[in-house]
């Protein structure tokens, strides 16, 4: 077998992208879950299992202790919607405060530990002149999302004795997430909701280049370095309802646009009516801030002079295969 491999947070969309690419790199992997996470994406049977309870230290120690020390640690876990907000703080930074302590404590620190952070740790950029987001930019995150994950960065910051390497992906898609899925869908019947009449540059990383681009740095990329990931274009409203739209072969879709007025109502009512229900809200002022974000440009220069990071989708590559996977769930029978 290659390199031991544990997948930290491997039950979620992009860590089933993750597990998959670790197994056809030939690595011996293992999935690290919690006992109520869904497996349904890790359902091959090369595969094999550590549950991890974030939050008792102890136990943490004690299941890192019953294995042997990985060669490569992914960590992947985190939250991007919470019905409470002080779990972003609980999720993003406390877990991985416990967990990278239990691995010194238990003495199974490993060759390379991979951070998936977000590019929302750096907060919003020039939207006057849309210079692109870059690595050596102060970060100034404006929602508790990204405050969570600047914290996380921190840690690992004065974590010298970890060997990490963090990314910052841009909007993250493909198959089984749900988001995007979303503005699919809508297309789908016709309409392209969006809000805020400025100029706004999207930028977008396929989940298999995310997937691939981990494993390329763990084997290549030099330690304490962060790094922005992105295809290495923008594209605006248009070009993104343009290319759906033709994929999807409907001949009209009719773009809707809201003022961010508007949104900020709706988000704040919905989450509010979110928290009297404990349950997290797609819409909330995170979120609004997220929308209402105009410049999502990105400088991926240091990750391609570092390590070769090269992206092999384009946003109409990424997209046909997103679409052919919606397409065939959507044409599932319903048992």
């Amino acid at each position: 077998m290659g390199k031991k491999v544990l997948i930290v947070g491997a039950g979620g969309f992009i860590g089933g992208f993750i597990a998959a690419e670790s197994l056809r790199r030939g690595f011996e992997t293992t999935a690290g879950v919690r006992e109520s996470t869904s497996r349904r994406f890790l359902t091959d049977p090369r595969l094999e299992f550590l549950t991890l309870d974030y939050d008792d230290p102890a136990a943490l120690k004690r299941s890192l202790e019953g294995v042997d020390r990985f060669d490569y640690i992914v960590y992947n876990l985190g939250a991007t919607k919470c019905a409470n907000f002080a779990d972003f703080n609980k999720i993003n930074y406390l877990y991985l405060t416990n967990f990278t302590r239990a691995l010194q404590e238990a003495d199974r620190v490993p060759e390379r530990f991979l951070y998936i952070s977000s590019l929302s740790a750096l907060g919003p950029g020039d939207e006057k002149g849309y210079t692109p987001l870059a690595d050596g930019m102060i970060p100034n995150p404006n929602t508790r999302y990204g405050v969570s994950k600047i914290k996380a960065e921190t840690h690992l910051d004065i974590s010298t004795w970890l060997p990490w390497i963090v990314f910052r992906p841009t909007g993250v898609y493909g198959p089984h997430e749900q988001d995007y899925l979303m503005m699919i869908k809508s297309m789908d019947r016709g309409f392209d909701p969006g809000v805020g009449f400025k100029k706004q540059l999207l930028t977008f990383i396929y989940v298999e280049d995310l997937a691939a681009a981990v494993f390329d740095a763990l084997e290549r990329a030099p330690l304490h370095r962060k790094y922005i990931l992105a295809e290495g274009r923008a594209y605006t409203q248009r070009e993104f309802r343009d290319t759906v739209k033709a994929l999807l072969g409907k001949k009209i879709v009719v773009p809707v646009r809201f003022p961010l007025w508007m949104l900020w109502a709706v988000s704040t009512v919905s989450e509010k009516i979110a928290a009297l229900k404990m349950e997290a809200s797609t819409l909330n002022r995170d979120k609004y801030r997220i929308m209402a974000q105009r410049n999502w440009d990105c400088d991926i220069s240091r990750a391609v002079a570092d390590w070769g990071f090269a992206p092999r989708f384009s946003l109409a590559d990424g997209l046909a295969k997103t679409i052919e996977a919606y397409r065939a769930a959507k044409n599932q029978p319903k048992s």
